[in-house]
């Protein structure tokens, strides 16, 4: 499988990359940026180290591999500056990912090409590949709450000292200040998590809080996030190249799952070969409905002022 990176000299796009060296799934890695200088220079890091991961063919390329590719990943974005509004940051972004759009259809696509939308605000710019490229619904999706899934269940597992790859639980929603928790679900090992000793409300709500401002933490200490986002990357496109069909929640274009319609947003999703399989409509509290609808208007509020 061949797999374009766009933004791949940034620090997302090279996490991703590195993330997918390392399980040694996908064959072809395509490293492209607007600084072709640092998708080089990202490529050769990687390179150096092939010899101790996967055989696998890692390269600085151009919007002329997307032709070939079978994942499109695009991490590309911009920054909020100083005193700037959300939405001025949404609207210098759309500008910047629609002239992605337009560089990869004038490349041209494979036919059953998937695309992996990172780029913030990812349900807005998810909704917009599905809206401009003209491919099939289940062939776009963007990362969604896949990213904070895996951030929610790793906070619950350091913090009642469990294994986190035995926690089980998801965020829906957008990817964003409306996001979701879903308790009903959640598991640790199959035993409800509920059930856990300490599990209160009060524990509920400073863990989603904590979730909500993962993110910004990290940025304030680092400056941005990298390995988590890298890992999450690697999850969906090792899933695809699989055809893993595994229920993840990513952002993709709903038609009717949990009373919502044309608008991109994370809910249970089976993926596989061929992108977005179905979505799964898993019964929920009331009030996480009632919260996963909210999301879907407001991302809808969103898209309506988008430029």
């Amino acid at each position: 499988m061949k797999v374009v990176i766009i933004g791949g000299g940034g620090r997302v796009g090279s996490c991703a990359a590195f993330a997918l060296q390392c399980s040694g799934v996908v064959k072809e890695i395509v490293m492209l940026d607007a600084n072709q200088a640092a998708a080089e220079g990202e490529a050769l890091d990687l390179l150096h180290g092939a010899a101790f991961c996967a055989d696998q063919n890692i390269y600085a390329g151009t919007y002329a591999d997307c032709a070939t590719a079978d994942v499109i990943c695009i991490t590309a974005g911009l920054r909020r500056k100083p005193d700037e509004s959300r939405l001025d940051l949404i609207n210098r972004n759309v500008t910047l990912f629609n002239g992605i759009l337009e560089s990869v259809k004038a490349a041209g696509m494979k036919r059953e090409a998937i695309i992996l939308v990172v780029s913030n605000p990812v349900d807005i710019l998810t909704q917009l590949a599905v809206e401009q490229l003209g491919l099939p619904i289940n062939q776009v999706l963007g990362l969604g709450t896949l990213l904070d899934t895996s951030r929610f269940c790793s906070l619950i597992a350091s913090t009642l000292k469990l294994a986190p790859s035995q926690v089980r639980a998801m965020i829906l929603g957008e990817h964003g200040d409306t996001m979701v928790p879903i308790w009903s679900s959640a598991t640790v090992d199959g035993f409800p998590l509920l059930k856990f000793p300490g599990i209160t409300p009060m524990f509920q709500n400073q863990l989603f809080e904590r979730t909500q401002k993962s993110g910004a933490e990290v940025i304030s200490r680092k400056g941005g996030a990298g390995y988590a986002v890298g890992v999450s990357i690697r999850e969906v496109i090792d899933t695809i190249a699989l055809d893993g069909r595994r229920i993840l929640p990513v952002s993709s274009h709903i038609k009717g799952a949990y009373g919502i319609r044309d608008i991109s947003i994370s809910v249970p999703t089976v993926v596989g070969r061929t992108g977005v399989i179905q979505h799964v409509e898993v019964e929920l509290w009331p009030k996480e409905l009632q919260g996963l609808q909210a999301s879907a208007k407001a991302l809808k509020d969103t898209r309506a002022k988008v430029k």
